[in-house]
C-alpha cells in the first residue's frame, strides 16, 4: 500500500518541575501513513470540540498509533485493542 511519508521530532524541552531538559537529542523518526496526516489535523481541530493546542498532538499521536495497529493487527499485543479502536474511530469520524 502506497504511504504517506513523514519525518518525526520529538524535542524534550523541561521536565515536570521546570527544569531543563537533560536529554542530548531530540527523537526523530521515519514513519509512513495511508492518510494525509496534516489533513486529519485539519478534520480534527474542526470537529473533535477540543482546542487546537489538544485536538493537534491528539490527531498525530492516534495517526500514529492507528497505523501501527492496522500494520500489526494480527500480533497478540494489539488482537483485543483492534475493534474497539475501530469502534472508536467510528464515533470520531461520525459514523457509529
Amino acid at each position: 500500500m502506497k504511504q504517506h511519508r513523514y519525518r518525526v521530532t520529538l524535542e524534550h524541552l523541561e521536565d515536570a518541575k521546570g527544569n531543563p531538559s537533560t536529554y542530548d537529542a531530540p527523537l526523530q523518526f521515519e514513519v509512513g501513513n495511508h492518510d494525509d496526516i496534516f489533513a486529519v489535523v485539519e478534520k480534527v481541530k474542526n470537529l473533535s470540540g477540543l482546542p487546537a493546542d489538544k485536538a493537534v498532538p491528539f490527531a498525530v499521536g492516534l495517526k500514529l498509533f492507528g497505523e501501527t495497529i492496522l500494520e500489526n493487527r494480527d500480533h497478540p499485543l494489539f488482537e483485543e485493542m483492534g475493534p474497539h479502536f475501530m469502534q472508536f474511530m467510528k464515533k470520531l469520524k461520525g459514523k457509529g
